[in-house]
């Protein structure tokens, strides 16, 4: 793990795993988690012979926690200047919920620097809560509980968090492991970064993807409807999508191993 400085002085943590192989994989995870969340693709990726770079997002993991800079625009310039620094071309941009609202961002501010294949996993977008010309997501107020939550008890949040992750049986110890990502992000990043979720739209981002798209959503998410998923298919040209009829939002652990097969397939595809 090493920092890269973005363009606010915020120092950003980055993991680049296998920095021989080709192509690269670009990991964004999503709120409130850190890049721990890819463990089970990154051994797989690597494995295969893959570079992997993941990167914890500011406010979450080991990065910086600076008191603002939260917005879409600032998150993908952060990973633009990883891109740059590390000079990565023709890599694969992945995206998990939040995630996937700043990969998109990335596509329209920098215009899709590098980026020769979009992968989108229970994206957040094009807008995590409802809008009054937006029928779809999570309604405002539920949005705002999330906030008021993180503000006085944000263990019972990333409880409440971690469980809701998951259709599928799994483990005490899997949910716990969750939670745990998530209680290790700061509460400044685990706030303003929901108040992004609350208040971004990535709608005109659509039309700026030019890239072979791959959309992998689980059909029983209770976070990120699949309605969200349809929306991006419709609105991203030639885009594919993919539908996990078991999964949950936690769409890269519910089904392991049927995940697994359809997110490698996706990035040989």
């Amino acid at each position: 793990m090493y920092y890269i400085t973005s363009t606010d002085g915020t120092k950003i943590a980055v993991y680049d795993y296998n920095p021989q192989g080709k192509p690269a994989i670009f990991l964004i995870h999503g709120w409130p988690l850190s890049h721990k969340i890819f463990e089970y693709q990154i051994n797989l990726l690597t494995d295969c012979g893959y570079r992997v770079v993941t990167v914890d997002l500011r406010g979450f993991g080991m990065s910086d926690t600076p008191a603002c800079g939260y917005s879409y625009n600032q998150m993908s310039a952060d990973i633009f200047q990883i891109v740059r620094q590390l000079r990565l071309q023709k890599f694969i941009l992945v995206g998990f919920s939040m995630g996937g609202a700043i990969a998109l961002r990335y596509m329209r501010r920098f215009k899709g620097t590098g980026v020769c294949k979009l992968i989108l996993l229970s994206a957040a977008a094009p807008s995590f809560a409802r809008r009054f010309d937006f029928p779809y997501g999570k309604p405002i107020h539920e949005v705002n509980a999330l906030i008021s939550l993180a503000e006085t008890d944000r263990p019972q949040l990333c409880q409440n968090f971690s469980r809701q992750l998951f259709a599928c049986p799994h483990s005490e110890a899997v949910i716990d492991w969750f939670r745990d990502i998530a209680l290790s992000a700061s509460g400044i990043g685990t706030i303003k970064s929901c108040i992004a979720l609350r208040d971004e739209d990535v709608q005109k981002d659509f039309s700026h993807v030019h890239v072979p798209t791959y959309i992998i959503h689980g059909d029983k998410d209770l976070i990120v409807s699949k309605e969200l998923a349809e929306i991006q298919h419709q609105s991203i040209c030639g885009s594919k999508l993919i539908t996990l009829a078991d999964s949950g939002h936690g769409i890269i652990y519910d089904q392991l191993e049927k995940f697994n097969s359809i997110f490698m397939n996706s990035i040989r595809d």
